[in-house]
């Protein structure tokens, strides 16, 4: 073997690696996180999440990807580590998909059907296929397909080139002598390990295999130690991933450790042991790429049958050894794991967006309520709000900057756009509350009161208030069209309230019946209150402008004040009369 023939075993592997990973994010696109959301909500039961485990790593071709997955699900508090036990144990049976793909390159026969089954006659296929879609096609769905079919092709032409470039080894009685040491055990169950840890991918490795299998000197013996290893090796993935995780997800990738170190364990004691009593002949015969996918298949079946029913053993080992500390404290988090899957990261980053929704709206709503009714306490758990309103925004905002990066479809980057559009409004409306709340504190520790006349005024526009934060939150949850275009006219509303109720408190403050320092704390409530209308019509022209893919906010604003908008001049109308100020003018004095 030339140094030309590894160039070519080189570019095989690469062309190899490069398809699955192509073809993997193709399906993953594809599928638009919906796998992975159907994983993280129905896995109650182990046998449910075995048969979701399954048939997510069969689609995506990674059961590395499937535990990281998994653990990242643990990590963020989605998923329990008991229902992410069937899952790693699905995963792993997932994987021998894959081997009897890449088997197709043994297919042997001169028959049209057996000749159709070969790579080297439909791969070109998909690649035309592929490219076809790819350069003439500007869809998200089909791109993605043309990703599929493309790194499908490039995957099994990568395989026809290893294949071919380790061909001349069968020959080769240097090659053949150093291939005897794997006939020892230990020695395969290392060399298998070590290669799948090195490319962090089973079914790589079992396909790299496949390829020397066709050398024809690959013998049974030298094979199923191999297979074993590299069953042990793809743990490898989910350990790194689990670094600075909280507890339950590191007991998730050690779950997936202990499950093929234990079947490998027992799958050795029950084969090699046996060997004692029993001469297997087929030890020394020659593999070919079906014979591997076969051994995979038989080990991993064989796991399944004695392991499946220990899954609480596999937990509690997992807990012995990841032992239960002090309470992971309670802070916003989105685990960088689902980076690698766009839609399912922005389905993680939009739900954290929506319980920071609701928790600004809740922060303001309370502090409403303290205006008239000051209690230390709330006031405290507002303020402890805001901070995690906060938090929420510097998480989320910068997860989606990351996110942002990678490579997403016209929904996911929609969604990204309205979350990042929204949550600054959404922060600075907990800082009203604040601001409210400190308001309101002034007037309970100066014993300040309002007149019943300024109380039912102030109501008017509190009660305005309330609902122009309803509207805007619900129509940012639940990207609400029509509920977004309510809160512009009822924030013109808002607006008319602010500015007839200061110029009832001048009238007032012209006639000596209110203080100058009463006035800046009646001044400022306004102000907050007005400014938090302000933001919801930012959140709502948010909704919209994602909605109508990039309506520019100031085109509709100007379009809205400027026309004949019959929707928006009767809800205009609607809400005046709602909130119509009483006849008497507000006014404020200091109470005895």
């Amino acid at each position: 073997m030339d140094i030309f023939s590894i160039l070519g075993l080189l570019c095989g592997l690469a062309l190899f690696l490069y398809g699955m990973n192509t073809m993997g994010d193709g399906l993953e696109k594809l599928s638009g996180g919906k796998l992975e959301k159907i994983l993280e909500k129905l896995t109650n039961s182990t046998w449910k999440g075995f048969l979701l485990g399954t048939a997510v790593t069969a689609v995506i071709q990674s059961s590395s990807a499937t535990t990281v997955m998994v653990v990242g699900f643990i990590n963020s508090g989605i998923m329990k580590l008991r229902q992410g036990v069937g899952v790693i144990i699905g995963a792993n049976l997932g994987t021998i998909v894959t081997s009897w793909i890449l088997s197709l390159t043994g297919i042997q026969g001169d028959s049209l059907w057996l000749k159709l089954l070969k790579p080297e006659s439909f791969a070109p296929i998909f690649a035309f296929v592929g490219i076809i879609l790819m350069m003439f096609f500007k869809t998200d769905k089909k791109r993605n397909v043309a990703s599929i079919c493309l790194g499908f092709a490039i995957l099994m032409i990568g395989m026809q080139q290893m294949s071919a470039a380790v061909e001349p080894l069968s020959d080769n009685p240097t090659f053949a002598s150093f291939l005897t040491i794997f006939n020892n055990p230990v020695f395969g169950i290392f060399a298998g390990m070590v290669l799948t840890a090195i490319i962090q991918s089973s079914s790589a490795s079992i396909g790299i295999l496949q390829a020397l299998s066709a050398t024809g000197t690959i013998t049974y013996s030298m094979a199923i130690p191999i297979i074993l290893g590299q069953n042990i090796g793809t743990c490898i993935t989910a350990l790194i991933s689990c670094l600075g995780a909280k507890k339950n997800a590191k007991r998730a990738a050690f779950v997936h450790l202990y499950y093929n170190l234990i079947g490998v364990s027992l799958f050795c004691l029950v084969f090699y042991g046996s060997m004692l009593f029993i001469n297997y002949s087929f030890m020394n015969d020659f593999v070919n790429q079906a014979d591997i996918a076969i051994i995979h298949t038989i080990f991993n079946l064989f796991e399944i049958v004695i392991l499946l029913p220990m899954n609480r053993v596999l937990e509690k080992l997992a807990c012995l050894t990841i032992r239960d500390k002090e309470e992971d404290s309670e802070i916003p988090f989105l685990d960088e794991r689902f980076l690698n899957t766009p839609s399912l990261a922005t389905e993680r980053a939009s739900a954290m967006g929506i319980k920071m929704a609701r928790l600004s709206e809740g922060t303001l709503l309370g502090s409403l309520e303290l205006v008239d009714n000051y209690d230390t306490k709330t006031a405290e758990t507002i303020t402890e709000n805001e901070d995690m309103v906060d938090s929420y925004e510097d998480v989320i905002s910068s997860y989606l900057v990351k996110l942002s990066t990678r490579e997403l479809n016209t929904n996911d980057s929609r969604a990204i756009h309205l979350v990042l559009h929204a949550i600054g409004d959404f922060e600075r409306i907990s800082d009203h509350a604040v601001s409210i709340v400190k308001v309101a504190k002034e007037i309970e520790e100066k014993k300040l009161r309002f007149s019943d006349e300024a109380v039912a005024g102030l109501k008017i526009m509190i009660e305005a208030v309330r609902e122009i934060v309803n509207n805007a939150t619900m129509a940012f949850i639940n990207n609400d069209l029509k509920l977004a275009a309510k809160v512009e006219p009822l924030e013109q509303v808002i607006n008319r309230l602010r500015d007839k109720l200061k110029e009832a408190h001048i009238e007032r403050l012209t006639r000596g019946e209110c203080t100058i320092e009463l006035g800046f704390v009646f001044s400022d409530l306004l102000t907050n209150l007005e400014r938090v209308a302000d933001h919801c019509s930012n959140i709502a022209i948010g909704v919209i402008e994602t909605t109508r893919n990039g309506y520019e906010a100031h085109e509709y604003l100007h379009e809205l004040k400027n026309s004949d908008d019959r929707q928006y001049n009767d809800d205009y109308l609607s809400y005046k009369q709602k909130y119509k100020l009483p006849p008497l003018a507000m006014s404020v004095k200091k109470s005895k």
